[in-house]
């Protein structure tokens, strides 16, 4: 009985290569404060508003004050009046309290609104490097998830939104297994998010739709 060898089985080079995952920066605190603060949101509008009503304000008690300096009194402002009402209104009047009450409430939200971050125009992403800021448009950081979830099988398109730290991810497909197929397209978005490397976290949300 004669015994023949049998050839070893041969691996092709796609089965020798293993399958390469896109480079994901590493975490460096101090690069992400930078690319933070480097794309913080200014409350640009509000303060714009503020600074031209101080403006105003200044420059009429300015005039006022010049012009009677210069015994030229332009009387823009009902001096006498207001003069009067306040030589004969104590501090502890209901009018006078009520008046600062005003005055400090709109001052605390001023505040309150300068120290809140408004809608951020970029999606800071992580580089690792303090000296290198990136930052995404939120459409085309939106449109790269939607992309990534309409590489899932059985996904025919989608679309996300993007707001208040959440990916709202809308899928479209025909005759699919609800629970898996959703499963499949969150994961596929947090891949697609690892990949991207935002700096600030994202919660997923699915919702499965029939196609159109």
């Amino acid at each position: 009985m004669t015994l023949e060898a049998r050839p070893e089985p041969q691996t092709t080079p796609q089965q020798q290569t293993a399958p390469q995952t896109a480079p994901v920066a590493p975490t460096d605190p101090a690069a992400d404060r930078a690319a933070l603060r480097a794309f913080k949101s200014r409350r640009m509008v509000a303060a714009t508003v503020a600074a031209l009503v101080l403006i105003g304000i200044g420059f009429v008690a300015a005039v006022e004050i010049i012009s009677t300096l210069v015994n030229r009194p332009v009387s823009w402002l009902p001096k006498a009046p207001a003069l009067s009402w306040a030589s004969a209104t104590p501090w502890s009047s209901p009018q006078v309290l009520a008046a600062a009450s005003v005055l400090v409430l709109v001052g605390l939200g001023l505040l309150a609104l300068a120290m809140k971050a408004g809608r951020p125009h970029v999606v800071p992403v992580r580089t690792g490097d303090p000296d290198l800021v990136i930052g995404l448009q939120p459409k085309g950081f939106a449109s790269a998830l939607a992309r990534a979830a309409e590489d899932v099988p059985g996904v025919h398109s989608a679309k996300a939104g993007v707001g208040g730290g959440r990916v709202a991810v809308t899928a479209y497909a025909s005759g699919w297994d609800d629970a898996r197929l959703t499963e499949a397209v969150r994961q596929a978005v947090l891949a697609r998010l690892g990949t991207i490397g935002p700096i600030n976290h994202y919660r997923v949300s699915v919702a499965m739709k029939e196609r159109r």
